[in-house]
């Protein structure tokens, strides 16, 4: 564990594990089956990449997208680590230098699509590479409960017994049913070492808000926030187009995605996401799962998604890097009735459909949630917490009242009758509204006629939708989305149990834009250092993240370091990076660039570093003697490099050091040793 410790500050440039990361990094190291759930953004890729790196052979990583392989080979490589990926989307000399690194012992981590272990000659290969581990990002492909079900994840259990190593399975969102399945398609149902790290992601801003006027929405909420990467979802292939058509009318810098798009257009909007700065992307859910853009600031849904595990995972693209990011969720009656009709026409059989009914019953529950979202978001997956501070509800209270008896109305309405009708047929009765409908039915006769004229249309509107959030009516897709009474409404109509809804207006959602990422005297540093890393990435061909992330950046704009040693300490900034982009980003806050001898350079951001600096000191005051007058002595840097990483602590010690004679032990022996005592 104490390696692994150290190559994350030396690799990855982090002091210390994220809360959670090194039980289950320790659990993997040791060999044991393992399945983490983890949060997005909370690095699980580090579990399994550290355990790689210490342990023999090749770590096989089981990933569902290509460019989310691409991305983490990318970031790898930028850290001084060996890894490759076996794709479709490989070039010929991309597969030969995965294959020459296997045969020449140096890869440490292999990526493959699922697909690929179709083969039979993966077996083979794998074996070849000498495969120690599998790890299984994304493992919730594997379940048909999942909302990512790939088919091709259930071969990976067959893989793991022919090979015979051990399994590390990682996901960010597993229910009960989920977590069940995985464990059965990947470890044959013996129990393997599981942690669960808590679905929290306190950086995020919740939002939701009810349907008026969308498309200003939507707008608004990004013109706050101009120049932030950010993913708009929507419900509909053609509503992608539209949006992304009005946000670049509006002057965004804006691209849609969907799953009719030719390969090649899918290809190129993921690629300018990764590498332009600001650029917002309206997609359908088809985009997402393979991005790991670490600055996405903020998350739009312009309909209400299909489910809350749908919703946790596409919010979580926000604020990987942990800084404040925030979400808006749109959505109104008009979802709920899509959403329950694409449930109830579906083939799947009655059982799933009542799951994927709960499962949505849960996303209506956090939209007309009546306080903190965050409670009723980590209460779905078993979790508690204190009221967060950081969603709408927090920031504005709803104004609540006891709807028992409007409800109680409604629901009379609804069943005297018959069950035929939709909400605006339904509020007509309510507020006595004589429509030429109304009146042929014979439903101004009804005594639910005129019965609600105590609230308003709209106000009607709001008991209805939260009524159908709450599922006590659902619309029946036999009778043209007619409300019908569930089972859950009866006590509410026999008297033996009250409600509470949110007298709600539909107003527009009021946020504060995300708040500056520096203060204002480091925010022209900041941008001079954005502008060095754009030039960096462009040059090289890569996403600026992968030079640093934007925390880093912030950190140095706050810290300003001004030697290279002081670089070493900014969180992000690993032994290769330093030696890569150290000297370019120091010239920037500095304004001019350090230069250190290549000895020196290995002992950056080190103890031995300073006492390296003291040595040469003593030595350049002592090069002619004491007294001045002695011929000139010196050590080279290589002998002053090797006695700050030896540390000799006798004079027959320090003469065996290369370089060390018998007079420069005579010229700098004692002082040397005096240094060494000290520091």
């Amino acid at each position: 564990m104490d390696q692994a410790a150290k190559l994350l500050h030396s690799v990855f440039g982090f002091p210390d594990f994220r809360p959670g990361q090194a039980e289950i990094v320790q659990a993997v190291l040791d060999g044991r089956n393992t399945l983490a759930i983890m949060p997005t953004g909370g690095g699980k890729s580090l579990c399994f990449q550290l355990p790689a790196l210490c342990r023999d052979g090749v770590t096989v990583v089981i990933s569902p997208l290509i460019a989310l392989m691409r991305d983490q080979v990318r970031s790898l490589k930028a850290v001084g680590v060996e890894a490759g990926a076996l794709t479709s989307g490989n070039t010929d000399a991309e597969t030969e230098e995965v294959f020459a690194a296997i045969d020449a012992g140096r890869l440490k981590l292999l990526y493959m699509a699922p697909e690929r272990l179709a083969s039979g000659a993966a077996l083979g290969l794998l074996k070849r590479a000498n495969c120690t581990l599998i790890a299984v990002d994304e493992a919730h492909c594997v379940s048909q409960w999942g909302h990512d079900f790939r088919p091709d994840y259930l071969r990976i259990g067959a893989l793991r017994q022919a090979l015979g190593v051990p399994l590390a399975a990682f996901t960010a969102t597993a229910d009960e049913e989920t977590r069940t399945e995985i464990i059965s398609r990947l470890f044959d149902g013996e129990a393997p070492a599981t942690f669960l790290r808590g679905f929290d992601r306190p950086n995020i801003h919740l939002a939701f808000a009810v349907k008026d006027s969308p498309r200003e929405q939507v707008l608004r909420f990004a013109a706050a926030r101009k120049g932030q990467s950010g993913i708009v979802y929507c419900g509909t292939r053609a509503k992608t187009e539209t949006l992304a058509q009005a946000f670049r009318e509006a002057g965004h810098p804006a691209v849609a995605y969907h799953a009719g798009m030719d390969a090649e257009d899918r290809r190129h909007v993921e690629t300018r996401f990764q590498r332009d700065d600001g650029l917002i992307v309206v997609a359908t859910v088809a985009f997402g799962m393979g991005i790991d853009k670490p600055d996405i600031r903020w998350v739009a849904h312009a309909d209400l998604p299909k489910s809350i595990e749908g919703y946790y995972q596409e919010i979580g693209r926000a604020g990987r890097d942990g800084l404040p990011a925030e979400t808006l969720t749109l959505y109104g009656p008009e979802d709920i009735r899509l959403r329950r009709a694409q449930i109830d026409e579906g083939a799947a059989p009655p059982d799933r459909k009542a799951a994927d009914h709960a499962r949505l019953n849960a996303l209506l529950g956090l939209a007309e949630a009546l306080a903190c979202r965050r409670q009723v978001l980590l209460g779905y997956f078993g979790e508690t917490s204190p009221p967060c501070g950081a969603c709408d509800l927090c920031d504005r209270p709803a104004l609540l009242f006891d709807a028992t008896e409007p409800v109680r109305k409604a629901l009379s309405a609804i069943l005297r009758t018959g069950e035929w009708f939709g909400a605006g047929h339904l509020i007509d009765i309510l507020t006595g509204t004589s429509t030429a409908k109304v009146r042929e039915r014979g439903h101004d006769q009804l005594p639910t006629f005129a019965a609600g004229r105590d609230l308003t249309k709209p106000a009607w509107g709001a008991v209805f939708r939260q009524m159908m959030g709450r599922d006590l009516v659902r619309p029946d897709p036999d009778r043209h989305g007619a409300l019908r009474m569930t089972e859950a409404a009866r006590p509410l109509l026999r008297g033996e149990a009250q409600v509470t809804l949110r007298r709600d207006t539909v107003v527009a959602a009021q946020h504060e834009p995300v708040r500056a990422q520096v203060a204002d005297a480091d925010a022209g540093l900041l941008s001079l250092l954005k502008a060095r890393r754009r030039a960096l990435a462009e040059a090289q061909n890569v996403p600026a993240y992968v030079v640093f992330p934007d925390r880093t950046l912030i950190e140095m704009a706050e810290k300003k370091p001004a030697t290279l040693d002081q670089m070493a300490g900014i969180t992000g900034v690993g032994a290769k990076k330093l030696e890569s982009y150290g000297m370019a980003f120091l010239e920037v806050i500095t304004g001019a660039a350090e230069t250190l001898h290549p000895a020196r350079m290995r002992l950056v951001g080190k103890p031995e570093g300073a006492l390296f600096d003291r040595l040469a000191e003593v030595q350049l005051a002592l090069s002619r003697g004491e007294d001045g007058t002695g011929k000139h002595l010196s050590c080279t840097h290589s002998t002053l490099r090797q006695i700050a990483e030896r540390r000799p602590s006798t004079m027959a010690e320090l003469q065996a050091i290369q370089g060390m004679g018998e007079l420069k032990v005579d010229r700098f022996g004692a002082a040397f040793l005096r240094v060494l005592r000290e520091i």
